[in-house]
């Protein structure tokens, strides 16, 4: 553990994997996530057992990389640790089916807080929640696993019944993979309150955003659409990557003066106050819950809003220009796999 931060990390040295001795794990669902604490935690000892529907698509994939398969209510009647790896939509309906098996003591683990910060699951008292979520895709989390290195995580203690969550969330990190990397100590309500802001304000909302609307200014000023779109979307991995490596300050070392004096004098001209005022206001409905309320509300609904938007997004001109576009670089398919590999170890190095 570690204080040089401000908030506490913990590593493998603080994790023991006797919090896990003689215990089974239940991992309900085995998609990104799923296969690779399913598959992390069996190749580090533990006793893993996946919960999946009859009908689950699935189930050949976890029986063919050698793991028990049962029904997730066979599956949490088995088991003492239960790990919730199913999309957020749907573990309100799985945690009804297995809240009947829930024995005391048990702990429920799960990667995001979204359903237990806004009530979805409200869990019995006599039970552990805790979270342990890599922040990483699960092909990740499998790939630094079996490569011996580690996927930084987050941990976070919902309820303590037993006075060993903390202990046992650990043990649960260091299964996976986590703490060779770090974990660090944060809330279900932090968690989840940041992870929505970044996706909807940033990450997903944002960015693609401003790619639309930059593509869209140079396209109507009578500039290409080829041109616009190398511009605009293209380049853009070259300079997340960047910041991916070494932060704001790699990125700005490594373009030339000019786009740092252009960047420097025009960035805040574009995300203004008048944005952060927009990104407040996004924050706000996160931590109301106006944004929860309506995604329930929104999937009750069978999604109208969601497929009418997510269609329109389909029907951009941008994706019919970078399909192709994207034709121009099949060269890079010929890269080998130890290529493509020796690439990600880089810049996973480098986080």
């Amino acid at each position: 553990m570690t204080d040089e931060f401000n908030t506490e990390i913990y590593y493998d040295d603080d994790a023991d994997e006797s919090y896990l001795a003689n215990t089974t794990v239940a991992v309900l669902g085995y998609g990104s996530q799923g296969h690779a604490h399913a598959l992390n935690l069996h190749d580090s000892g533990v006793d893993v057992v996946v919960g999946l529907r009859e009908s689950s698509s699935s189930r050949a994939a976890a029986k063919e990389d050698g793991l028990e398969v049962a029904t997730p209510v066979e599956a949490a009647a088995r088991a003492e640790v239960i790990s919730v790896l199913v999309p957020d939509t749907v573990q309100p309906d799985v945690f009804e089916q297995i809240k009947p098996e829930l024995e005391e003591g048990d702990t429920l683990q799960f990667a995001h807080g979204f359903n237990i910060h806004f009530n979805q699951i409200q869990p019995p008292e006599n039970v552990d929640v805790t979270m342990i979520a890599p922040k990483s895709p699960g092909h990740l989390v499998r790939r630094n696993y079996e490569n011996d290195q580690g996927t930084p995580g987050l941990l976070a203690i919902y309820q303590d019944y037993t006075g060993d969550a903390k202990g046992r969330a650990l043990a649960y990190g260091k299964g996976i993979g986590c703490t060779r990397a770090g974990v660090v100590e944060t809330t279900f309500r932090e968690e989840t309150e940041t992870d929505l802001f970044g996706e909807q304000a940033v990450l997903c909302g944002g960015i693609a955003e401003l790619i639309k609307v930059g593509y869209e200014t140079l396209v109507d000023a009578g500039y290409s659409p080829e041109m616009a779109y190398f511009e605009c979307m293209n380049e853009m991995k070259l300079i997340v990557d960047l910041m991916y490596e070494g932060g704001l300050g790699a990125m700005w070392d490594s373009v030339s003066d000019t786009a740092e004096y252009g960047g420097l004098t025009r960035g805040d001209d574009v995300v203004d106050d008048r944005v952060r005022e927009n990104m407040e206001e996004v924050l706000e409905q996160v931590q109301n819950g106006e944004f929860a309320t309506e995604w329930i509300a929104e999937n009750q609904a069978n999604r109208p809003v969601y497929t009418q938007l997510n269609q329109a997004e389909k029907n951009h001109e941008i994706e019919d220009v970078g399909e192709r576009l994207r034709d121009l670089f099949a060269w890079e398919e010929g890269q080998t796999e130890q290529e493509d590999e020796d690439e990600e170890q880089t810049r996973v190095q480098a986080d």
